[in-house]
């Protein structure tokens, strides 16, 4: 054998055992990376939810579209709570709506529109 094929089979191994290393190395996500996870996909689950759901509800009910929450009340788990302020109220529009998306319903469980429950769902 020659010296150049022996480099090359040296450096063959040296690539061998580093790709062997890296693939043996790699750790399973641990029950709280996992937990944590979970949470971040049902938070965004609820909201996003939220958000295709409450302006529907809101522009049948007052005939005002709504885009963007002035606030958002969260426990992060198991309910989103999203509230508008409106621009229109001394044109016949609305005050203030708020909209309460629960997890376990899934689906909105209250839309209050100017201090008046147009939608309450219990659990």
């Amino acid at each position: 054998m020659s010296e150049a094929t022996k480099i090359g089979l040296a450096i063959l191994a040296v690539f061998a055992a580093g790709f062997i290393m890296v693939g043996l190395s790699k750790e399973e996500p641990s029950t709280a990376q996992k937990e944590a996870a979970a949470g971040i996909r049902n938070y965004v689950a609820i909201q996003t939810m939220a958000n295709e759901k409450c302006p529907v509800l809101i522009k049948k009910e007052t005939g005002e579209q709504v885009f963007f929450p002035s606030e958002t009340k969260t426990d992060r788990d198991t309910y989103i709570t999203l509230i508008w302020l409106g621009e229109n109220a001394e044109k016949g529009g609305f005050k203030k709506a708020s909209c309460t998306l629960q997890a376990s319903l899934g689906g909105i469980s209250e839309l209050i529109i100017d201090d008046k429950m147009v939608i309450q769902k219990k659990f």
